[in-house]
């Protein structure tokens, strides 16, 4: 995970509770797996260190008996506005469907606002429509010229299509679920 995309987990994570290095760990590891991010705890805590001394994030040491003492990290004012100004950011769909950016965006910054979650999940939703929501055609497999004699034509065509069929079943149902939770969250925030 790229280091600013870590901050914004942090931030959102510390908008939810206080934590430690080792919580967000945990919480990486668990409910967070499916983000699509894997980081190390050397990589929690050199953002957090990062984090502090822009004045983002304090912390206090809770001292533990017969252990090292904790950190525990939360947000400051300062925090708070970099997390809110990049939730109210505008959204830019990545080209690759189910890009972990927008689930970073939809969770972190959707978590703050039903307008914010709303307007990400649209934005991905009109972007993959328009981009991914029609199978490209194969070309035909006289385009394949086996430069080896272990390759054959045949076959290279028959699996190269089905993993265009898979990337094109996972693509649209993706588009379903993006559908059916912008449905969702309009009607969640109508409700209220």
């Amino acid at each position: 995970m790229r280091g600013m995309q870590l901050d914004y987990v942090i931030l959102g994570m510390l908008a939810l509770r206080r934590v430690s290095g080792y919580d967000l760990r945990r919480w990486m590891e668990g409910r967070g797996r499916y983000l699509g991010y894997g980081v190390q705890l050397p990589q929690i805590y050199r953002r957090l260190g990062a984090l502090v001394e822009r004045g983002w994030v304090e912390f206090e040491v809770d001292p533990r008996s017969g252990r090292p003492d904790a950190k525990v990290y939360s947000l400051t004012g300062a925090g708070r506005r970099a997390l809110l100004e990049w939730a109210r950011s505008p959204y830019e769909p990545s080209p690759r469907p189910m890009d972990p950016d927008f689930k970073l965006r939809f969770v972190f910054g959707g978590q703050l606002d039903p307008e914010i979650a709303i307007a990400v999940v649209r934005t991905e939703l009109e972007y993959r429509l328009e981009h991914d929501g029609r199978s490209a055609v194969l070309e035909h497999r006289r385009d394949i010229e086996p430069q080896i004699p272990e390759l054959d034509a045949g076959w290279a065509w028959e699996v190269h299509t089905l993993a265009h069929e898979h990337g094109y079943a996972s693509t649209a149902s993706y588009i379903a679920w993006l559908r059916l939770t912008l449905h969702r969250l309009e009607a969640a925030r109508d409700r209220t």
